[in-house]
């Protein structure tokens, strides 16, 4: 072959290496936002011991998966926790997947769901709709994200306000745990630590038995959200002697849904 016949493969060989090297690359990356918020010390009703230890965990799990940002707070009051909830919903604007943590007490009323803050009082019934927060708000603020929207709530405990709260109507039910609920929006899940109308353990350790195992299967790279949330069912049952049963509603598509992506693949060597 002669020289411009070698100069010309060279040519070609160098065009291939470009072509693969630019369609080899991996995909941008998702950008995955996460807020996180733990409550324990609560002001007017016994404190409890383990959710702020339990956020702490899911913070740092998801960290350590590399969220883009993980928004870690404890022991909000009310207005505290709206501002939260509304800066967090300016990162999930442009974000993949965004999802929110909450450990504490939660109720339900009238079939609504409302979490509650640190100050609240609750003294009768109506008092839920001035000083908590209903699920419909932190549904709200996740929102924009493309992908994945994802609510986990530790949330099932016993309600500590429901001897004391007054009835302002005899018809108005205040139900024990969480109420079940079915997204209207796509590409939602939620995530409760015990299934509607039941409740939850706190566990006998520093954390509970459903973020023990959320922290164990979540972060899997490449597993499915579903899946892990399958397995976290699984573990949290045999933690607790069939118990409680961890429960997930809304819907995906048929695509796999990782919360943490699988290790790209090395691109293949021109």
């Amino acid at each position: 072959m002669n020289g411009s016949g070698f100069l010309n493969l060279n040519r070609l060989l160098l065009a291939v290496a470009a072509f693969l090297l630019i369609v080899c690359q991996p995909a941008f990356a998702e950008k995955r936002v996460a807020l996180v918020l733990g409550n324990s010390a609560y002001r007017n009703t016994a404190p409890l011991a383990n959710p702020v230890n339990d956020a702490s965990v899911m913070a740092a799990t998801l960290k350590n998966a590399g969220f883009d940002t993980v928004d870690f707070r404890k022991d909000l009051p009310a207005v505290e926790t709206r501002r939260a909830l509304r800066e967090f919903a300016d990162l999930a604007r442009d974000a993949d997947i965004a999802l929110v943590y909450y450990a504490g007490h939660g109720i339900e009323v009238d079939g609504a769901n409302y979490l509650i803050p640190v100050d609240a009082r609750l003294e009768r019934d109506t008092d839920v709709y001035d000083e908590a927060l209903s699920l419909d708000r932190i549904l709200v603020a996740i929102e924009p994200a493309r992908k994945l929207r994802l609510v986990i709530l530790d949330a099932c405990r016993d309600n500590p306000f429901a001897k004391t709260m007054k009835r302002t109507l005899a018809t108005r039910a205040i139900g024990q745990g969480l109420a079940k609920v079915e997204p209207t929006s796509p590409n939602v899940l939620i995530a409760y630590s015990a299934k509607a109308g039941s409740t939850a353990a706190d566990g006998d350790g520093k954390n509970s038995p459903f973020t023990i195992a959320l922290s164990k299967f979540l972060p899997t790279p490449g597993l499915d959200v579903r899946r892990a949330f399958g397995y976290v069912r699984d573990d949290v049952l045999k933690t607790t002697n069939n118990r409680q049963e961890p429960f997930v509603y809304g819907s995906l598509g048929g695509e796999d849904v990782p919360l943490v992506p699988a290790p790209a693949k090395p691109a293949p060597t021109a």
